[in-house]
C-alpha cells in the first residue's frame, strides 16, 4: 500500500513539474495533455484522477507555485501592520516585488523554471487564464492594493490601481526573463552581466520610481 501511495506522489509531482516547464516554455493554450503524459512518462487517466482536468492541472501548478509567495506576502504584510502601524509605499512594493523576484533565482536541478512558468502565465492572452491566476493570488494582492491606496491619499484610487498593474506587468516581464531580451537587436546598456541581487535591486527602484511619480 506504502508503494502504491509513493508511485502515485511521485507521478503528481513528475507531472506537476513538466508542466510546469512545458507551460512556461510553450504557454498553456500551446501545451496539450499528451505532452505533458509523453514528457511525465504518464498517461492522462493520471492527470484526470490527481487534476481532474488540463485546467484543474493548471490551477495546481500556480498553486505550489504561488503558495510560498502568498505566505511570504502575507507574513510581511502582518508584519508591517502589527500594532497599528501604517507602511510606506516603500515597505510594500519592497515586500511585494522582492517576493516574486526571488523566484527567479536558480533552483536545484537549473533555472527557475517557476518563475518563467509564473511570468508567462501572467503575459497570457487569454483573458480566462489570466483570470484563473487572479483566483489564485487574488486575496493577498488585494490586500497589497488596499495599503497602496491607503499610503498614496494624493492619488485616484483608479490611479494607484494602474499603478499596480504596472508593477504586476514588470514583475511578470522579470520572472519570464523577457525584460533582458526587449532591447533592439545589436544595441547595448554598456552595462556589464548583473545578478539575481542586483536585478531585484533596479526593479524595486523602477517600481518604486512609478508609485512615486505625480
Amino acid at each position: 500500500m506504502e508503494k502504491g501511495v509513493s508511485a502515485s506522489a511521485g507521478t503528481k509531482k513528475r507531472i506537476l513539474d513538466v508542466a510546469e516547464r512545458l507551460f512556461g516554455e510553450r504557454g498553456y493554450a500551446a501545451t496539450s495533455l499528451r505532452a505533458v503524459t509523453v514528457a511525465a512518462g504518464a498517461n492522462v487517466a493520471a492527470v484526470n484522477y490527481h487534476f481532474g482536468s488540463k485546467e484543474g492541472l493548471l490551477r495546481a501548478v500556480v498553486d505550489r507555485a504561488m503558495g510560498p509567495v502568498n505566505e511570504a506576502r502575507q507574513r510581511l504584510l502582518d508584519g508591517f501592520l502589527a500594532d497599528g502601524g501604517k507602511p510606506e509605499v516603500a515597505d510594500l512594493v519592497e515586500g511585494f516585488v522582492r517576493t516574486g523576484a526571488d523566484l527567479t533565482r536558480p533552483r536545484e536541478g537549473g533555472a527557475a523554471a517557476v518563475a518563467r512558468f509564473l511570468g508567462r502565465v501572467m503575459c497570457e492572452p487569454d483573458p480566462e487564464i489570466r483570470r484563473l491566476f487572479a483566483d489564485e493570488v487574488g486575496a493577498v494582492e488585494g490586500r497589497y492594493l488596499e495599503e497602496l491606496t491607503r499610503a498614496l491619499p494624493a492619488l485616484s484610487a483608479a490611479e494607484v490601481a494602474f499603478r499596480y498593474r504596472v508593477m504586476i506587468g514588470l514583475l511578470a516581464l522579470h520572472q519570464a526573463g523577457a525584460l533582458a531580451d526587449l532591447a533592439p537587436r545589436g544595441v547595448s546598456d554598456g552595462s556589464s552581466p548583473e545578478g539575481p541581487d542586483e536585478e531585484t535591486e533596479r526593479l524595486v527602484a523602477t517600481v518604486l520610481a512609478v508609485f512615486r511619480a505625480p
